[in-house]
């Protein structure tokens, strides 16, 4: 597996002692070799998680996060090999996410480690920019045991170099791969079927992009910023979120652009394009990266951002995880109602809300695999999947729709389950055509009626400026104000989940709360009003 060091699934760092239980349950469940990496290449914040895996007798892998900037070149990466052979790993890793290798550069840098590392060099690249298949021949050539690839069904582009068409390159150089590309080929048909099932999910920023050389980003934050996008109705602002990027990563220090910080510097980038002002909303996640609690970064901060972010808040400069108090013993107070084992403890803490509701869905039987899969089976039947986010136009109005769940598809009648501009609905119809088709039926006419009484009964417009809003749609994560209480400009009062990141809005002028309009986990938008203040 792929293992995020102290972050592990997340996107903040856990405890010294949940890393050490989910490193333990997950070796006892089957996971032989962990692949350990640190978005910043923090060693400090792989030494918990390699230490558990020798503890529990498995193979640990360093990972190197390649990366180009000022600060990054072949010198930084082999002390940086050094560091983690003396952590006691069993191999190394070199993990190009984005794909920014070149021949030339792989092959030095992988002559660097051999000559002055003992530890098996394992070769990871994107076949992004288009460089990988001769990346990882080069590789191979200069010492590299182990390299990945992907079957071709499933490679190239944002994915990795084509599995056969490496096998033939490398037999023909004379190395052994001992793979039977006849057998190969019965998978590769199988898989190629499979993957008509999920045409709807497949991104189109997936393809062969050699913009990466310059924008860096990795295929997997590619199709999250295009989902992030879409969902705020920015889909065609994403060459200007490109352009972006870098400019943001260089003020926070030319961080690898691999998870969490390809999100982080992502959100941040989107955030700056779509509230038309940089740093206008400052992610949570920006404000903690830049009081060190993600690590140390590679290089120079910018302080102008830096102060903006964080104030005169000091950053830590020892490992994050030492401010940490030991979590598990709380995870299990906490989750002792739905938890029926350890595993489900850390389904809880790495996934608080969304775990929560598995698990509890899963105790009262409403996720019983037997009907799911004749759920499945049902689905199956039409020619193809229905869409389950869309706009429609009724009666010159447009609305965005997004479909949440449904009844059992075998009654005749069933209630459809939709978000409606982000307000949730519950809509019965005899077939989901009475909610895609403008025609005047009672089904329809109600539908719209209730639509327009949601949106008489919206919050209000901002009127001035202690009215509290929104840069961009999302989700109230958290209030941290009640009415009657006394503010200073500047102080955060509510926080909203955008974009799969929270953020933290700040109250525009000092005075009281006299009105809060939301509340705990209702989907906003732009242009309400979700808490005023009055000097």
């Amino acid at each position: 597996m792929l293992l995020r060091g102290q972050n592990l699934l997340g996107y903040r760092h856990y405890s010294d002692d949940v890393v050490d239980m989910f490193v333990k349950k997950s070796a006892n469940n089957g996971v032989d070799v962990f692949r350990i990496f640190d978005a910043l290449n923090d060693v400090r914040n792989i030494e918990v998680s390699v230490k558990a895996v020798k503890k529990y007798k498995k193979h640990a892998q360093g990972t190197i996060s390649y990366t180009t900037s000022p600060v990054h070149n072949i010198e930084y990466f082999v002390t940086l090999a050094k560091k983690i052979e003396e952590l006691g790993c069993d191999s190394l890793a070199i993990k190009d996410m984005a794909g920014l290798l070149t021949p030339n550069v792989t092959k030095k840098l992988v002559q660097a480690l051999v000559k002055n590392i003992s530890l098996p060099i394992h070769m990871h690249c994107h076949a992004t920019s288009g460089l990988a298949t001769l990346n990882l021949i080069s590789a191979v050539d200069a010492g590299a045991t182990t390299i990945d690839t992907c079957n071709s069904s499933y490679s190239e582009g944002a994915s990795h170099p084509t599995t056969e068409s490496i096998v033939v390159a490398l037999d023909d150089m004379g190395y052994k791969t001992d793979i039977d590309l006849s057998k190969m080929d019965e998978i590769t048909e199988n898989l190629k079927e499979s993957r008509k099932k999920y045409w709807q999910f497949e991104s189109k920023f997936t393809g062969l992009d050699p913009k990466v050389l310059i924008n860096q980003v990795p295929g997997g934050m590619i199709s999250n910023l295009s989902n992030q996008l879409k969902d705020q109705g920015a889909l065609d602002r994403m060459s200007e979120v490109l352009k972006e990027i870098p400019a943001v990563r260089k003020d926070l220090g030319y961080p690898p652009l691999v998870t969490p910080t390809s999100q982080i510097v992502g959100t941040q980038a989107a955030l700056n394009v779509i509230t038309g002002e940089r740093y206008k909303t400052i992610t949570t996640e920006v404000r903690n990266y830049f009081l060190g609690q993600y690590g140390m970064a590679p290089g120079k901060l910018n302080n102008d951002i830096k102060k903006k972010a964080i104030g005169d808040q000091k950053e830590i400069t020892s490992r994050p995880a030492d401010k940490l108090k030991p979590e598990v013993a709380n995870l299990k107070v906490k989750s002792e109602s739905f938890a029926r084992s350890d595993e489900d403890i850390l389904t809880y803490a790495m996934f608080p809300d969304i775990g929560t509701t598995f698990l509890q869905e899963r105790n009262a039987g409403s996720l019983d695999p037997e009907e799911l899969l004749n759920q499945e089976e049902e689905m199956k039947k039409g020619d193809h999947f229905a869409p389950t986010e869309f706009n429609i136009t009724l009666h010159g109005e447009t609305y965005h729709i997004n479909l949440t769940g449904s009844g059992d598809p075998s009654e005749a009648e069933r209630p459809f389950y939709v978000s409606v501009d982000g307000i949730s609905e519950e809509v019965l119809v005899e077939t989901l055509d009475e909610i895609l088709v403008n025609k005047p039926s009672s089904s329809s006419s109600q539908n719209d009626s209730k639509l327009n009484n949601k949106k008489e009964s919206a919050r209000p417009k901002p009127t001035h400026d202690g009215c509290i809003t929104t840069a961009m749609p999302g989700k109230i994560v958290d209030i941290k104000v009640s009415i009657g209480d006394k503010i200073s400009a500047g102080d955060s009062v509510i926080v909203i989940e955008a974009m799969k990141m929270e953020n933290e809005i700040q109250a525009a002028k000092s005075g009281t709360v006299i009105a809060i309009n939301i509340s705990k986990g209702d989907e906003v938008s732009p242009n309400e009003t979700l808490l005023e203040i009055q000097s």
